[in-house]
């Protein structure tokens, strides 16, 4: 079973990488892909673009400027997470500190991974995308209760997510721990029934 920081309602500033079509080997080489365990993966998210060949950070890359506290949205480009599927590109995400990421289009395995590692994959519009690229520092506010993203100017966007994905979310457990929450209920009913669920 894996827990996870519930997401609810919060607000962050953003930090914005607008290239398009960043694959989950540019998230996470793969060179760091021989872990089962999420720590310390943060420390190597985005490593070929953060740091320089010598291990020195990249002093303008934008995971080397924010406050990982403050920042927990990231806002990528268009066909965000395409590429080879790995868990470990949304461990990496979470465990820099993001709770959410939004662009114009996640690609389908990494939406599914991120559903199912406590990471909020939020697709919006052209226009809505363009509000966020053009004010790079502001503040947003997302509540998944209402499936709303609040833009620092007032515009809310309501954005889809699948119902069960979003329930996991909102208690902070994976598929297994959403069962294990209700195992009284479970063992009541077959209690009460006489049968197995």
């Amino acid at each position: 079973m894996s827990n996870q920081e519930p997401i609810n309602t919060f607000s962050s500033r953003i930090a914005v990488l607008p290239e398009a079509n960043i694959d989950t080997d540019q998230i996470i080489p793969a060179r760091f892909l021989t872990t089962t365990t999420k720590a310390g993966l943060g420390d190597v998210a985005f490593n070929d673009w953060r740091y320089n060949a010598d291990g020195s950070k990249k002093a303008d890359f934008i995971l080397n400027t924010i406050d990982a506290s403050e920042h927990r949205v990231l806002v990528g480009g268009d066909n965000f997470g395409c590429g080879s599927s790995r868990e470990h590109a949304p461990w990496a995400l979470t465990d820099f500190g993001f709770k959410a990421v939004i662009s114009t289009n996640i690609a389908d395995i990494f939406k599914s991974n991120s559903l199912k590692n406590g990471l909020l994959p939020i697709v919006v519009t052209p226009e809505i995308h363009e509000k966020l690229l053009k004010n790079p520092q502001q503040r947003v506010t997302i509540d998944l209760e209402a499936n709303s993203l609040t833009l620092e100017d007032g515009t809310v966007f309501t954005f889809a997510i699948e119902a069960f994905a979003r329930q996991c979310l909102l208690e902070g457990v994976d598929a297994m721990g959403w069962i294990l929450n209700r195992l009284p209920s479970i063992e009541s009913y077959e209690q009460k029934t006489g049968k197995a669920a």
